[in-house]
């Protein structure tokens, strides 16, 4: 007799079916990430994941490619199957209607049009449901789509390349290039990701950059550009690459709004802080309700360090290179003065080595 410990099958199943939903990160959004398999007698049947956004769903995927072999299987499914008709029709029709016996879900869908009602459907049809194996794992795959809908704002993430003694530039705004090529690399994937990418209208000024996703050309960014007074230069190159631009200003310079419309550029007007910057809060708002999930800051100085300040950071990804410059432009320099017990905190940190650089990320601690 075969002895199997279902348990270890289980989590192998799900971490599967993890692994898929990973491969459409960057392309599903506003819909979380989503993987299913299909087993049968501690085989997989078949696979399946959520590819697009308007596309089928992970679990009408791993049916379809299963075909009539789906009778009497198990679904491992990264988050509870949708119980409502939006872009496609319920999931969870389409599980009762395959003789799918039992659903395993890693965790429930926050989307209040769900959140457990897909799977108490399911079980009112007589199909076996477990929730929770990976849940941790599944959540946090998904973190951005939990963030925008319990807290209704983006989960935003903090991307720094900096010296040893923490400088992003040297004296003279110089940055290229702090980190070596491989570094650079892992970085540009972060945009792979993210919907949104946030740059100060000095960084425009100064690098000129694109802002697009080499990884992937084809991905398009919404680039954002906080522009107090509107200086954005209209001959920049970012303006000139295919793709949405949002400029968030605090100006009513009515001429330099429309010379920016012209090329096609989004401007919006928010408040300023005491200090003159624009109010993130405004911003992320803005951005929240164009449900733009991932926001990625790649700012200066001025960008970092007033988002940290400002409490919207979520996770920090800093890119560390073995080189001291001594007085130069500092990721912090705007932060007010804190003592060690008031100190901006890591946690979940991880750390490796990059080439010569050192990437340490984790998530910003914040105290209740």
């Amino acid at each position: 007799m075969r002895f199997y410990d279902w348990r270890l099958k289980d989590e192998a199943f799900m971490a599967e079916a993890l692994g898929l939903a990973a491969r459409a990160c960057g392309h599903v959004s506003p819909n979380p990430m989503v993987g299913a398999v299909l087993t049968k007698g501690g085989r997989i049947v078949s696979r399946g994941w959520h590819r697009r956004f308007g596309g089928p769903h992970a679990e009408v995927e791993a049916i379809h490619a299963a075909g009539r072999r789906a009778q009497g299987t198990t679904l491992y499914v990264t988050m509870e199957p949708c119980c409502f008709h939006g872009k496609t029709p319920a999931c969870t029709n389409a599980v009762q209607s395959a003789g799918i016996e039992r659903v395993v879900a890693a965790t429930l869908d926050p989307n209040p049009r769900v959140n457990g009602r897909g799977m108490r459907q399911l079980r009112d049809c007589g199909i076996k449901t477990s929730v929770g194996l990976l849940g941790k794992e599944a959540r946090r795959l998904n973190e951005a789509y939990f963030t925008s809908l319990r807290k209704r704002r983006p989960f935003v993430i903090l991307k720094v390349a900096a010296t040893l003694d923490g400088m992003i530039a040297d004296s003279k705004g110089r940055s290229k290039w702090i980190t070596g090529p491989q570094a650079r690399v892992v970085g540009h994937g972060l945009r792979l990701c993210a919907d949104a990418i946030v740059v100060g209208v000095k960084t425009v000024i100064a690098d000129d950059p694109l802002l697009t996703c080499r990884v992937k050309p084809s991905k398009q960014l919404v680039r954002v550009i906080l522009d107090s007074d509107l200086a954005t230069p209209p001959g920049c190159r970012l303006l000139k690459e295919p793709g949405p631009v949002l400029v968030f200003t605090a100006s009513s310079n009515a001429a330099r709004v429309e010379r920016l419309w012209a090329r096609g550029v989004e401007v919006l007007r928010v408040g300023r802080e005491k200090s003159g910057l624009l109010k993130w809060a405004d911003v992320m708002a803005a951005l929240h309700r164009r449900q733009l999930q991932t926001v990625l800051i790649e700012g200066g100085t001025t960008v970092a360090s007033s988002a940290l300040e400002a409490g919207i950071v979520d996770k920090v990804y800093v890119f560390q290179s073995p080189k001291i410059l001594g007085p130069g432009k500092s990721f912090s320099f705007g932060l007010a003065a804190r003592g060690l017990g008031q100190a901006i905190e890591l946690k979940s940190v991880e750390h490796r080595c990059i080439g010569p650089d050192f990437l340490t990320e984790g998530y910003v601690h914040r105290a209740h």
